[in-house]
C-alpha cells in the first residue's frame, strides 16, 4: 500500500513541466505531466505517486494530514524509524539491487 504525504509546491519549472515540492522539510522535483496545464500553482498542496503529481489537495486537509504524520513520527523511536526505512528498501524480503528511486529521474531530490 502506498501512502501519499501532502507536499507543498515551492517552485514551478514550466520549461521542464515539473515542480519542486516540499514534504516535511525535504524538497524534490516532481513531474507535472499528469496534471492539466496551469492547474498547479506555487503554494498549492499536492499528492505524489512515483515522482508524479497526481492531484491537488485542500490546504486544510493537507495540514491536518501533515500534523497526524508528525505525531506518528514522534511516537516512533529511532530503531523503529530505521526499520521502516530498511523495510522500504526491500522487495519480497530481499534487499534491492539498487536503492528505491535510483533509476527514476522524477525522484531526484533538490
Amino acid at each position: 500500500m502506498c501512502l501519499s504525504i501532502p507536499s507543498k509546491v515551492v517552485e514551478i519549472d514550466i520549461q521542464n513541466n515539473s515542480a519542486t515540492v516540499e514534504t516535511m522539510g525535504i524538497q524534490r522535483i516532481s513531474s507535472l505531466d499528469l496534471m492539466e496545464e496551469g492547474s498547479v500553482q506555487i503554494g498549492d498542496y499536492v499528492l505524489l505517486h512515483i515522482g508524479f503529481i497526481m492531484s491537488k489537495i485542500d490546504e486544510e486537509d493537507a495540514l491536518e494530514s501533515l500534523k497526524v504524520y508528525q505525531e506518528i513520527l514522534e511516537k516512533l523511536d529511532e530503531q523503529e524509524r530505521r526499520k521502516l526505512v530498511m523495510d522500504d528498501e526491500k522487495v519480497n524480503g530481499e534487499a534491492r539491487e539498487t536503492p528505491l528511486g535510483d533509476n527514476c529521474p522524477s525522484r531526484e531530490t533538490v
